[in-house]
């Protein structure tokens, strides 16, 4: 048999594997099932989120209370890079040290003070913080992937900010929950000589309750 016919049988048979896979399998896109064009309405780029309105914090024990709007509650939203969320700070509240692996953050405060900052990755200088104090109206940005933290430094009044994300899922860890709360707990002798603590202080960290306010 000639090269071509070869090629010729070659290209039907992956023509024929792609169409009865498209045929038997959803698209997926970031995980999500890509909706049917031909369904998609204005409800799903459409959340009646209700930003304006104050957030409980009371029952947070760092103090704050983050909204997201991602992939997840705005279906429109995925691939398009983008994502948003509201976070309110109760009286000295913060939102813990945290990364996002997927997006370069950027931070509007609505009402209050914030004290703001993240850190620089490794280098031979060592971890570098670059931190400001914010007031209404004022800007940061946190690049992506480094530690960040927000804290509102007033005694008694809350502040509120608006962050925009360039990711539709831009993920978050935050660093006390993910280092001492792992489910199961990383080895009390590791974290000991991470942390140049004794092996109780590191046991006392593991036992806390470290909740989960992020997005």
């Amino acid at each position: 048999m000639a090269a071509s016919s070869y090629y010729v049988i070659l290209v039907a048979f992956v023509a024929l594997v792609i169409s009865q896979a498209t045929a038997s399998d959803p698209m997926k896109v970031n995980g999500f099932v890509c909706k049917d064009p031909m369904a998609v309405n204005a409800d799903d780029f459409f959340k009646a989120a209700n930003l304006d309105k104050p957030r409980d914090t009371m029952k947070s024990k760092v103090g704050s209370n983050v909204t997201l709007i991602n992939d997840m509650q705005l279906p429109g939203l995925n691939t398009l890079g983008i994502s948003l969320a509201r976070i309110d700070y109760a009286p000295l509240g913060q939102n813990p040290p945290h990364t996002h692996p997927r997006a370069t953050e950027i931070l509007t405060v609505l009402e209050g003070t914030l004290y703001v900052g993240f850190v620089t990755s490794n280098t031979d200088n060592g971890n570098k913080l670059f931190a400001k104090v914010l007031n209404k109206g004022d800007v940061f940005v946190f690049p992506q992937g480094l530690i960040h933290f927000q804290f509102n430094p007033i005694h008694d009044k809350p502040a509120v900010a608006i962050a925009a994300l360039s990711s539709q899922n831009p993920g978050a860890i935050t660093v006390a929950n993910a280092v001492f709360g792992s489910k199961p707990p990383i080895s009390d002798d590791v974290l000991a000589k991470a942390f140049q603590m004794q092996k109780a202080t590191i046991d006392w960290l593991q036992a806390q309750f470290w909740e989960n306010n992020h997005y």
